[in-house]
């Protein structure tokens, strides 16, 4: 994967298009399966720590309402199913149940723990939770792990070579990022059992 990786950067480094290739890839990503994280450090090394956020953003995020659509497509609208019968019975009716009373949190705090990008896209759009509250969580979520893999990905080099030449600092601030994020939603899944 990292080398297919590297073959891409290599075809678009310095071509005007290459934006545009870079955003195009990344939102077939979620369609072919391609792991989000090398798609994010390889923005980071084609554009640098400011323009690799900003575009892996749009880009995420973009590619996240893109799942979320089709497994809204591929979903059963609510009440097709007897979905009081399991109602506490399990762990997944639970989180589903708590998924659409509470989807902005929800939804937030999975971003942050860094759950499987693609698997949570297509739940929240087959559970039908609102779109708004779906994208606002997982803008907002999806932050600190973007930095991180981003800044990770601006020390580098060439992404299939590991970790020869990389920069401490940038791996010491994705650490640093990665650990506050899990600290915050800690914090919030707290909150959230208390009230």
């Amino acid at each position: 994967t990292t080398e297919a990786g590297q073959r891409f950067i290599d075809a678009i480094d310095a071509a005007w298009w290459g934006l545009l290739a870079y955003l195009g890839v990344y939102l077939i990503r979620p369609i072919v399966l391609f792991p989000a994280s090398i798609l994010t450090i390889m923005g980071g090394v084609l554009f640098g720590p400011v323009l690799g956020v900003i575009a892996v953003v749009l880009a995420a995020n973009t590619s996240a309402m893109i799942a979320f659509g089709i497994g809204r497509l591929l979903g059963k609208p609510p009440g097709t199913e007897d979905d009081e019968v399991e109602a506490g019975e399990s762990f997944v009716a639970r989180w589903s149940t708590k998924l659409r009373e509470n989807s902005f949190e929800t939804v937030f705090v999975m971003r942050l723990i860094f759950l499987p990008y693609d698997l949570v896209n297509y739940v929240c759009g087959a559970l039908r939770i609102k779109w708004t509250s779906f994208l606002l969580a997982t803008a907002l979520g999806s932050i600190p792990g973007t930095i991180s893999f981003v800044l990770l990905g601006a020390s580098l080099e060439r992404i299939d070579m590991g970790l020869d030449g990389i920069n401490p600092l940038a791996i010491v601030a994705s650490v640093v990022i990665f650990v506050v994020s899990i600290v915050i939603s800690r914090t919030i899944k707290k909150r959230q059992a208390v009230t």
